[in-house]
């Protein structure tokens, strides 16, 4: 796993985000959070170190896609840290599951049939619009559809042998528009683990709700804000 600070600045607090499959720190970099901010991607293994995040006192986790199953995996390590808060975006705990993730049919047929050509087109379901596919294109990750199947093949090993996972997340949000992750999944999956959810109009990657997530808001403006992600002014 590479672990890269977007925001680096001595802050206490810390905004750890465990982004989607496939990503880097690209399409991330332009959100002006308010405190210091560490992105985790490329689960090719999942090795985690929390030696630059002992001098924090207060951490939110975030996880994204299959971001949320990363996260839930490292519960152990998590708990060693100022954790006050875990909000899941687009993702459950079970990512290859028919009723609670991607089905299995699907992961399979992403996986052995993933190509540079495969990989637009999934870019394209998970944003949800021509247009915002040709903005993410500007921003796209730099990485390689050979990396990704490692990555990809990484991920159905892990779900398949790992023990389970048991990060208890706070809340969770819905992409109602949501082509990989499909919706009633999502729901169903929190509704087992008695998870509170908000749906969100939205695709798999929105740019639009990760704006709301991730620029932070004065007192006045937050009275209604979208998540209690936000670190306020």
């Amino acid at each position: 796993m590479k672990q890269t600070f977007l925001i680096h600045q001595n802050s206490p607090r810390l905004l750890l985000f465990f982004a989607g499959w496939g990503m880097d720190e690209r399409p991330f970099r332009h959100y002006p959070l308010g405190c210091d901010w560490m992105i985790c991607y490329d689960y090719r293994t999942l090795d985690f170190s929390v030696e630059e995040l002992k001098a924090y006192s207060e951490i939110r986790v975030a996880g994204w896609s299959m971001g949320v199953w990363v996260a839930s995996q490292l519960a152990t390590t998590l708990a060693t840290l100022p954790v006050t808060y875990r909000i899941a975006i687009n993702g459950t705990t079970y990512p290859v599951d028919e009723q609670r993730g991607i089905s299995p049919a699907i992961f399979e047929g992403t996986l052995h049939g993933l190509d540079e050509a495969n990989l637009q087109k999934f870019q394209r379901r998970m944003c949800g619009s021509a247009n915002a596919f040709k903005r993410f294109q500007e921003i796209v990750p730099q990485r390689s559809a050979a990396e990704l199947k490692e990555e990809l093949f990484a991920i159905q090993e892990g779900y398949r042998t790992l023990p389970r996972a048991t990060l208890r997340w706070d809340s969770a949000i819905i992409g109602t528009s949501d082509a990989i992750f499909p919706p009633a999944n999502q729901q169903q999956a929190w509704d087992e683990q008695q998870t509170t959810f908000r749906q969100i109009k939205a695709a798999h990657y929105s740019e639009e709700l990760f704006t709301n997530l991730f620029t932070p808001l004065s007192s006045e403006e937050a009275s209604d804000g979208l998540l209690p992600l936000l670190y306020h002014a």
